[in-house]
């Protein structure tokens, strides 16, 4: 039996890209969305587009942990999903991986490399 071919993806932060964020307000806070980055997640799954939350709150199995004396793991999963239900009216899958399969990134951290040089696309001050 063949595999099936793997789905190219989107990559989209949360924090900061997505939904607005000022200061860390705990897990299960995510801010009011950034209407601009909202339109265009859904143009991309209305026009059949994977997309992915990529997240640095999600960590391996979808949960924080914390290491404080004692371990304390947090459903980070969760609130995200409910987020993007009411907000792109489906839930996205999360998480913090990239792969071969990603397409792009959006995120208000990055700064964009021309490939195999090192050099950044846009003027950067160092």
């Amino acid at each position: 039996m063949k595999e099936p071919e793997p789905t190219a993806w989107i990559g989209v932060d949360l924090d900061g890209t997505l939904a607005y964020h000022d200061n860390w307000k705990g897990h299960e806070h995510v801010g009011d969305p950034i209407p601009a980055m909202v339109q265009r997640v859904k143009a991309w799954l209305d026009s059949g587009q994977t997309v992915k939350i990529f997240t640095a709150r999600f960590c391996e199995h979808g949960q924080i942990i914390y290491l404080n004396n004692e371990q304390t793991v947090i459903d980070v999963v969760t609130p995200i999903e409910n987020w993007c239900l009411k907000h792109l009216g489906q839930k996205l899958a999360v998480t913090n991986v990239k792969d071969y399969n990603m397409l792009e990134l959006w995120d208000d951290r990055a700064v964009q490399v021309i490939s195999n040089t090192g050099e950044p696309v846009l003027p950067v001050n160092l």
